[in-house]
């Protein structure tokens, strides 16, 4: 299912000026925002309270109560522990049965067709030009189980291009990379529910020193989505009190091959170096060929 923050952004366009305000006010402050007084909202928004209501009935909610209504239930699906999620017959779905293990394996299919779906293509292309420029340094970051994503997308793009580097280990490591992250540079974060504070101070600074932030996220999206210039939800729901990165993993692969194909000769060139690097390297462990004798020396 879509969430009200995925379809917001995906209907800006159709959004009148002061809709749009009303709707950027929503997603810089998500969902927090929403769940205040129609006038609190209306005050944040710098808008009239009727336009509060127009918006929420073009967002598909007849009331404002029922556009908080939705927010309440997105909340409370963000906030979900593995061990709630366990508990809730809806999410477990006997998963350790044959038939369960399909279905989790059928919801991940499903995830990556509807989380691709609803990327725009020009969203996806921009992404690509940004981290295909070799004048851009490009940081990767991810979460507790989202860093794998992170260094996986990073081995990948250091073999196309420079200037990549994934950003390993504790906050205060972090923290020293802002010293060097500037307006010409780009911060991959991977940031999905529970959201980790860390990811969006680490986030939130690079935006304040002119780094262009990429988010990779979940449909609830990460707060870190109010300081990113782009920002790419994935599905990640299955029945399982484990969520899903198998679309953040697409998403990732995608970029990766947008970037391999946006300079063919470039990457060509530095997979052929890398190639012949490994081929020298093994010709050393191999030592000389059977039929010859070692060189004296």
């Amino acid at each position: 299912m879509t969430s009200l923050a995925e379809e917001i952004r995906e209907r800006l366009g159709e959004c009148t000026a002061t809709e749009r305000r009303a709707a950027l006010a929503l997603l810089a402050n998500y969902p927090v925002l929403g769940l205040g007084t129609v006038a609190q909202f209306a005050s944040a928004a710098g808008v009239s309270s009727p336009t509060i209501l127009r918006f929420a009935a073009r967002m598909g909610c007849g009331t404002y109560a029922a556009l908080q209504t939705r927010l309440r239930t997105e909340l409370e699906d963000q906030l979900k522990s593995p061990l709630a999620k366990a508990k809730d017959g809806t999410q477990a779905g006997g998963a350790a049965t044959a038939a369960g293990i399909g279905a989790v394996a059928e919801a991940v299919r499903a995830n990556i067709g509807e989380t691709f779906r609803h990327l725009p293509a020009a969203e996806l292309e921009a992404v690509v030009s940004l981290l295909s420029d070799e004048r851009r340094t490009i940081y990767l970051l991810g979460g507790r189980f989202t860093d794998a994503l992170a260094r996986y997308m990073a081995a990948h793009l250091r073999i196309l291009r420079s200037g990549v580097m994934h950003m390993a280990g504790q906050e205060g490591n972090w923290r020293d990379a802002l010293l060097d992250i500037g307006r010409r540079d780009v911060l991959v974060v991977f940031d999905i529910r529970r959201y980790q504070a860390d990811l969006v101070r680490m986030a939130t600074a690079a935006a304040k020193r002119g780094a262009t932030v990429v988010l990779i996220t979940d449909s609830w999206l990460s707060p870190i989505a109010s300081v990113a210039t782009h920002v790419l939800p994935a599905r990640i729901s299955v029945p399982s009190p484990w969520d899903s990165s198998a679309a953040l993993m697409v998403i990732a692969e995608t970029l990766v091959a947008g970037v391999t194909a946006r300079d063919p000769e470039r990457s060509e060139r530095r997979m052929s170096a890398l190639e012949a690097y490994r081929d020298e390297e093994d010709g050393k462990r191999a030592g000389p060929p059977k039929n010859e004798p070692p060189t004296a020396g």
